[in-house]
């Protein structure tokens, strides 16, 4: 047993004594093996993430149900973060408490910046631990975390996986600090990409956007699988009514995703604003954390186009909360900018709601084509009027909405995602 600086108990694996460097030759005769007979050991693979904290949105819960897909078809997990004071940290533990049974072990870092989530706790353990493991898996770019990872991963022979979560697409390496991206991806996560065993893409708009950029790449396309169980039936819209009875007897327009300037929530409000004056008896409900300051001046929009009375902001909802404003909604949007994949929008495709995507949602590509949602154009004019269909058609709505819970179901089950990364992380071994 270990006590790292941050604080934590770190377990070493019981089998750690042949995983590591100056055994590789017998560690590959074991991989041989495992895979001629299929059942020698469990792959053992390494989760690495900024955050788990839920306020991050997607990318927390989309590696949690990426843990529990690979655990249920044999394969070990463990998942590394960095955590920013206590409350995040008890967060973490609690989520260790429902993955313990699983199988599933998760280890929080106090780290010592918010810019870069620099954690010296962290790597300093994925330094004296990744040999223990066969494959790491890191997720997100231009961050501690993932990329001091995947280059101790490299020094010591361990295959890795990337997972850029978006961050690679025209508009985040435009938008979203462009000078240090520019130089961070030319000296740093170029060459992580470059060595990397494999860069896995939850969508082909992702893969194609990052292979702009020059970079040779192994790329891979798995698209994320969701825990859709819960959704199969809807619970009952009170639960929502009743904490926010200014909704009550209106159709909601819901926006439900982390208040972030790629999301298009100016773009949304504007839309809502000309909506509203056709069909008076709705409401924006936008439901969800952010910045501070980027929420204030999102309400102060609201204000100057004398909307507020018409929009309710919810702060972050989960759990039956967020079921119940699902139920109680009449239309999903998000107008994202960016958006490489979308998990709010395949929840409430789940559900039957009719959602309202812009193309740069990942997951929109062919939905209008199919029937399954609207894609309009990232304009006002376009965003407003897929609004004004659907609350003028309900049965058009309602083909919407049954189209898009069949498309989820079909496309984006967990079981799906989970045997494509196990057979993912089998083949970088073989090859390896």
């Amino acid at each position: 047993m270990l006590l790292v600086p941050s604080g934590h108990l770190i377990y070493k694996h019981p089998d750690a004594f042949f995983l590591n460097n100056t055994h590789a030759l017998f560690k590959n005769a074991i991989l041989q093996r495992h895979f001629v007979s299929g059942n020698f050991f469990k792959v053992k693979a390494l989760h690495v993430i900024p955050s788990l904290a839920k306020s991050q949105g997607g990318p927390s819960f989309a590696i949690l149900a990426i843990a529990r897909s690979l655990a249920s078809r044999g394969v070990s997990v463990d998942i590394i973060a960095t955590a920013a004071g206590i409350q995040e940290e008890d967060e973490l533990r609690a989520t260790a408490a429902d993955l313990k049974p699983l199988g599933i072990r998760v280890f929080p870092f106090r780290r010592q910046t918010s810019f870069y989530k620099y954690s010296s706790f962290l790597s300093n353990w994925v330094k004296a631990h990744v040999s223990e493991y066969d494959i790491v898996h890191v997720h997100a770019l231009f961050s501690h975390a993932p990329t001091s990872s995947a280059l101790h991963a490299r020094r010591q022979a361990v295959p890795y996986v990337v997972r850029p979560l978006g961050v690679l697409n025209q508009w985040g390496m435009k938008e979203r600090r462009p000078l240090f991206k520019a130089l961070s991806y030319k000296y740093r996560e170029s060459k992580i990409l470059a060595n990397a065993a494999a860069v896995h893409f939850t969508s082909r708009q992702e893969q194609l956007e990052a292979e702009s950029l020059g970079t040779p790449l192994r790329s891979v396309v798995i698209p994320l699988g969701i825990d859709l169980s819960q959704l199969k039936t809807r619970i009952d819209s009170s639960v929502f009514l009743e904490r926010f009875p200014e909704t009550r007897g209106r159709k909601i327009i819901l926006f439900l995703s982390r208040i972030d300037p790629k999301k298009g929530l100016e773009l949304l409000i504007r839309s809502f604003a000309v909506s509203v004056r056709r069909f008076p008896a709705t409401c924006l409900v936008i439901a969800g954390h952010g910045d501070s300051l980027y929420v204030s001046s999102l309400r102060e929009l609201v204000s100057r186009l004398g909307i507020e009375n018409s929009v309710v902001w919810t702060g972050f909802v989960d759990g039956d909360q967020k079921r119940s404003a699902l139920s109680a909604a009449s239309i999903y949007a998000l107008p994202s900018h960016s958006e490489n994949f979308g998990i709010a929008a395949v929840e409430a495709m789940a559900t039957g709601l009719p959602c309202v995507l812009t193309p740069g949602v990942a997951i929109s590509e062919g939905l209008q084509e199919s029937r399954a949602a609207l894609v309009p154009d990232s304009s006002v004019d376009s965003i407003s009027a897929a609004f004004d269909v659907l609350l003028s058609t309900p049965d058009l709505a309602l083909e919407i909405g049954n189209n898009g819970r069949s498309h989820a179901f079909r496309e984006f089950e967990m079981n799906t995602m989970g045997e494509r990364l196990k057979a993912l992380y089998q083949s970088l071994l073989e090859r390896e």
